[in-house]
């Protein structure tokens, strides 16, 4: 089990990049399935849950080539369905949330496709029906093997475009009727369709590649299907949600901080939680600048009531930021209410940050009011586990401004999301030891 130690109180200055979005690249990776010709993208993260999309990719037939650190093609022209192994695709499928937007890609072109439920972080109930919804208005049928747990997706001649109200504004489950309408015949009008930077970045390459997609950035989207896609260059977008966390992370430990490359003409749905929490940010030429705050002040209301912070769809506020949103919380002056309205288990964690010192209240499973602390005293550094990536990353941020040493279990969680997090941050001024061993 790999862990990290972490001596906190340590200053820490200098300039550290974002990497790659990694929703982003989950998405145009799955795209290359649609077209026979290849498809080189850039700035892909060196993350976990990156590589076991490669894996699974290559399960499907894909030849995927590294050219170079964060850079790969794709080439799907060889891909069998009835050669794929089923067991090996299970088994890759099982460790991916991500691995589900194959759905459409592969029901546009093959008109056949066969999932099982996909993993990721157990945050809560993570439905799958609006990825359903899509594929069958736009002409599939799907069949359940309840004793299989596979299901399996059939489209008697090809996808027809359609109206689709999505029932919810999912960002995966409208990539994938994205996808999918880009090569159905006809028409087709996604209604509350997610507009996150990533399904704006999902457009703008299926666009490169010969799609017709009107309404990019709005939430009502306008597809006209085409016969065929061809081979592009893509660059994968900065993380924003990495840069949010580098954020709360200057704001927690009093950090000199430069984050380049900022993407800041597309980031204020970010950055405002954070300004309404009394945290500077500057921006210069595209980059933030973090300034050590000695002390950052929560507004209030108008009418002086409790500040309340939740999720929304974009451009409200992400819900992958709360829980950096929660911890940045901790040092500051006043009252905030944190709010998560999507997933019912993404807030226990919580009781770590208790343990450390911080003034929590549990009120049920989707709000907690945190009380500043105002730097009245540091946290202190205890024994945790990460039990998913954002919270890993919360948590993390909390053992660097804490006092003493503390030890962050089940790693592998902050890996799926952050890439080389402990050399990045170390180069910094971050104290931070990689073990992979069980006797810490």
């Amino acid at each position: 089990m790999s862990t990290f130690r972490i001596q906190g109180g340590k200053p820490l200055k200098g300039t550290i990049t974002p990497q790659g979005a990694k929703n982003e690249a989950l998405q145009v990776m799955c795209a290359t399935l649609l077209t026979e010709e290849p498809v080189t993208i850039s700035n892909i993260p060196d993350i976990t849950d990156v590589q076991k999309l490669i894996l699974l990719l290559e399960v499907l037939g894909v030849k995927v080539e590294r050219l170079a650190a964060h850079t790969y093609r794709f080439d799907s022209s060889c891909v069998d369905l009835r050669a794929v192994d089923l067991d090996k695709l299970k088994g890759s499928v099982a460790k991916l949330r991500g691995s589900i937007m194959i759905l459409g890609p592969l029901l546009a072109r093959f008109g056949y496709a066969q999932i099982i439920k996909p993993g990721g972080d157990r945050i809560g109930r993570r439905r799958l029906d609006t990825h359903f919804l899509g594929m069958t208005k736009l002409g599939a049928t799907v069949a359940y093997n309840i004793q299989a747990g596979i299901y399996t997706f059939t489209v008697p001649k090809q996808l027809r475009g359609a109206y689709i109200l999505l029932d919810e504004a999912s960002v995966t489950g409208t990539a994938n009727t994205i996808m999918a309408a880009s090569l159905a015949q006809g028409t087709s009008t996604i209604y509350h369709a997610a507009c996150e930077p990533y399904i704006q970045q999902l457009c703008s390459m299926l666009i490169a590649m010969g799609a017709r997609i009107e309404g990019v950035g709005s939430n009502l989207l306008t597809i006209h299907g085409v016969d065929k896609l061809h081979g592009t260059t893509h660059a994968v977008m900065p993380d924003i949600i990495e840069i949010g966390s580098f954020i709360g992370l200057a704001a927690m430990t009093q950090a000199d901080l430069v984050i380049k490359n900022a993407y800041v003409t597309q980031l204020h749905p970010v950055l405002e939680p954070f300004r309404r929490m009394g945290i500077q940010i500057d921006t210069a030429d595209g980059d933030i600048v973090m300034r050590p705050q000695t002390s950052y002040c929560i507004e209030k209301d108008l009418d002086s009531t409790l500040v309340t912070l939740a999720d929304g769809i974009w451009p409200g506020c992400q819900p992958d930021l709360l829980s950096v949103l929660l911890v940045a919380a901790i040092q500051a002056k006043g009252t905030v209410l944190i709010h998560q309205k999507m997933y019912e288990s993404r807030l226990f964690f919580v009781d770590k940050l208790i343990d450390m010192g911080a003034e929590i209240v549990l009120c049920d499973p989707h709000r907690v009011v945190v009380i500043g602390l105002n730097r009245a005293y540091a946290l202190r550094g205890i024994r945790m586990a990460s039990p998913d990536i954002r919270a890993g990353i919360a948590l993390l941020i909390a053992a660097l401004s804490a006092e003493g040493t503390s030890i962050i279990e089940n790693i592998g969680q902050i890996d799926r999301g952050y890439e080389k997090i402990d050399e990045r941050l170390g180069a910094l001024g971050a104290d931070i030891e990689r073990i992979e061993s069980r006797s810490v």
